[in-house]
């Protein structure tokens, strides 16, 4: 009995993690997309972005607007980012992102622990890492799925999905207009 009991915990254990990785993105999934996204070409120059974040139950907690003043040279990028929060505060975060081969790209700043990981394929990139945010007196290291749409050659869409210990936070939503 014990082991038809463990067989069946074991079954519908295999099938929860195969219905998770089913749920999951895939890069790949993008490549034939158009317009073909070029990250240095697209965050080049001055751009402005217009975000939101919103807590596990959908409600909007922040709104928030960005300028980044982002420029190349050869295969490091430099994406300067200014933030003005609705409550008035301010914030300023800059990305050192170096293209690797193949669609890939690393990036660091001051906040994120360790060192962001990302791909590109057709007119989508995604990369994921922790960031460390200050909320009221403390600071925690938060793990963000970010995903980017390229919808014209000047608009992107942005979606990062945020999460501690596996708990699903909240989410992040912006816009990114081209100058």
């Amino acid at each position: 009995m014990n082991r038809r009991l463990l067989l069946a915990a074991g079954a519908a254990a295999s099938s929860a993690l195969a219905l998770v990785g089913c749920a999951s993105q895939r890069i790949e999934t993008y490549a034939a997309q158009t317009p073909v996204l070029d990250l240095q070409q697209y965050f080049n120059g001055t751009l402005d972005a217009y975000g939101i974040f919103t807590d596990r139950s959908g409600a909007v907690v922040k709104r928030f607007t960005v300028v980044m003043q982002c420029n190349w040279q050869g295969d490091a990028g430099v994406l300067d980012e200014d933030f003005t929060y609705s409550d008035g505060s301010v914030q300023k975060r800059i990305w050192h992102l170096t293209k690797l081969a193949d669609g890939r790209f690393s990036g660091r700043a001051d906040d994120v622990v360790g060192e962001a990981l990302g791909e590109s394929r057709g007119n989508a990139f995604h990369w994921a890492y922790t960031l460390s945010l200050p909320v009221n007196d403390k600071v925690y290291d938060v793990q963000f799925d970010d995903w980017m749409y390229l919808m014209t050659d000047k608009v992107m869409l942005n979606k990062a999905s945020m999460r501690k210990f596996g708990v699903h936070l909240g989410e992040v939503t912006l816009s990114f207009a081209k100058r």
